[in-house]
């Protein structure tokens, strides 16, 4: 659905690190509903998520996902400081290009449009043509945590920061309808928990104690000994601060992006409101936990279940529209 004369539906998928797994379970049980998109739009991993929806590799990719671990998420990691962020992110290009193959937007099977941000004019920049993992880099290069990308002569950064939920996108793609899955949704105001020790954290990485001070010395020794060595140092970047400690770098930069985009898809929202908005409860996933992508998943599902009459509403509007 829809039929032939039915509206366009257009799937707005917003960005949140970590918690863009959850994309992977909405689409899933957008699909159960009856639900495909005609256009997708994408903003940081929402961009990831699209362009495997969009080239028919979401099952792949989902495989990919479920089996990341702790240490693989580590590995992926090229630090660069002195690049403008933390990580280069070209190792995971080039994983995606290895593992998926040499996308382009016009041989996706789904209309695909991504989102990102010009680093100097601070316009919006809407990528539709070309290499789609390029474009994916830099919707999601995060200020401070990936390096920006120069695309056209344009250095470009987070879409996050201007769309985090591109609803405008989509209708500008042909959509009638809109369904948004803002990820952004309960975070804002509430102290998010330590993350919990998984399986895959094996004996040969140590975990740092919980009340490790994080400071540039941490950084310098990762650097110094490398990944192997300094695995459990990095980690210490990523641990959310407690009320009696002081915020880890990643803390701060978490929680300020989360401010940020929380306030900007109400805005944004207020004047050019989806049709159907899924918000899955991620609170509990922290920015960079990518290993936990099957947690994410599920309540991506769950959250289209949450919808209820909504949902039916919705179906509804699409299978008979106004006139």
């Amino acid at each position: 659905m829809p039929g032939a004369n039915g509206p366009r539906i257009g799937l707005a998928l917003g960005g949140g690190a970590a918690r863009g797994w959850a994309h992977i379970g909405v689409i899933r049980a957008l699909r159960e509903a009856g639900i495909q998109p005609d256009v997708v739009a994408g903003t940081s991993v929402g961009a990831i998520a699209g362009a495997m929806l969009c080239s028919d590799r979401l099952d792949a990719f989902e495989r990919w996902v479920v089996e990341l671990t702790r240490r693989d998420v580590v590995g992926y990691m090229d630090f660069a400081l002195g690049d403008g962020g933390f990580i280069q992110g070209r190792r995971l290009l080039t994983h995606f290009h290895n593992t998926f193959g040499d996308l382009r937007f016009e041989a996706l099977a789904t209309p695909l449009g991504v989102v990102a941000t010009d680093l100097y004019s601070g316009q919006e920049r809407w990528l539709q043509q070309g290499d789609v993992a390029t474009a994916v880099r830099a919707s999601m290069a995060l200020p401070g945590v990936f390096t920006p990308i120069q695309v056209h002569g344009e250095w470009l950064v987070d879409g996050g920061l201007v769309n985090p939920v591109p609803i405008s996108l989509c209708h500008a793609m042909g959509a009638d309808r809109v369904i948004a899955v803002n990820l952004s949704g309960g975070l804002v105001g509430r102290r998010i928990h330590p993350p919990v020790p998984t399986a895959d954290h094996t004996e040969s990485v140590q975990e740092p104690a919980e009340d490790a001070p994080v400071t540039s010395a941490g950084w310098l020794s990762w650097l110094t000994h490398g990944v192997r060595n300094g695995s459990d140092l990095l980690q210490a970047q990523f641990r959310r601060g407690s009320a009696e400690t002081v915020p880890g770098v990643f803390d701060v930069i978490a929680t300020s992006v989360n401010v940020m985009q929380d306030r900007i898809t109400r805005s944004r929202m207020a004047g050019d409101p989806p049709d159907l908005m899924i918000a899955p409860r991620l609170a509990h996933i922290g920015l960079m936990e990518l290993h936990r992508g099957e947690e994410a998943i599920d309540e991506g599902r769950r959250a289209v279940k949450r919808l209820g009459p909504a949902l039916e509403s919705f179906l509804e509007d699409v299978a008979s529209p106004k006139a």
